[in-house]
This record gives C-alpha cells, structure tokens and sequence, in this order.
C-alpha cells in the first residue's frame, strides 16, 4: 500500500537564509503520509511510534514542489513498518529575470528519505477485507 502528497512549499515555510525549509517539515509531510496510510489500511490514524533513519539528501527553498511518498513495508499484530521519501519536482529559477520563474525538474530530486514505525492499537483497528 502506498501514499502520495503533494504540495507547494510556502514563504511562510523559510526558515534559514535563502530560503531554506527547516529539514523537520519533511518529517511533518512524512507524518502525513503515514497517516492517511494507516487510515486506508486499518481505517483508523494511529501513532507514529520512531524513525529508524532519516537522511536530508537536498536543501529544499519556498517556492519548491515537493511531493512526499510513503509505503507500509511490512506489518505486525499493531505495528506498521514504513518507507518514505521526498522528492523535489518543481523549483524556482535562481537569478531568473522574474523571480517566479520555475521549472519542473526532470528527473526530479530526492530530498529526504526515511523509515519509521507507527502503531494501531488492536482495538481501533478496523481493517478492509
């Protein structure tokens, strides 16, 4: 089972110098992801339980597309082993003349990448047959 979000990463986002987006908001998206993946599989949102890894890979600017990916891996009585990466598909042209010029990246970027566990306690599960 897999989940996609994407989204436009916002002004309001920056958080360094040139724009940069604090690394923990990938967490966030990813966090997300999880979510709505657990609620597909056992139709209830869980908790996020740890991340076993998590590699920043690219900066990531306000103005960027990142589209945030997640799977279960594989799953235990409570447990959900989970995957995630983030990719870059969209940025703004620096320098350009205007400054909302873009491009979309081809291929695109991989900018963070993680793996974690999320819990659904027995009794809230409600999984589809």
């Amino acid at each position: 089972m897999e989940s996609t979000i994407r989204l436009r990463i916002g002004m309001e986002m920056a958080h360094y110098a040139g724009n940069l987006v604090d690394g923990a908001f990938m967490l966030k998206l990813f966090g997300d992801v999880a979510t709505e993946l657990l609620i597909r599989h056992d139709g209830d949102e869980g908790l996020f339980r740890a991340y076993d890894s998590v590699e920043f890979l690219a900066p990531v600017r306000a103005g960027d597309y990142i589209e945030a990916r997640g799977k279960i891996e594989s799953e235990g009585r409570t447990s959900r082993k989970m995957s995630f990466e983030a990719w870059k598909v969209i940025e703004l042209i620096e320098g350009a003349e205007a400054p909302s010029q873009a491009h979309v990246l081809d291929p695109p970027v991989l900018v963070c990448r993680a793996s974690g566990t999320c819990v659904v306690p027995i009794e809230l599960q409600r999984k589809k047959s």
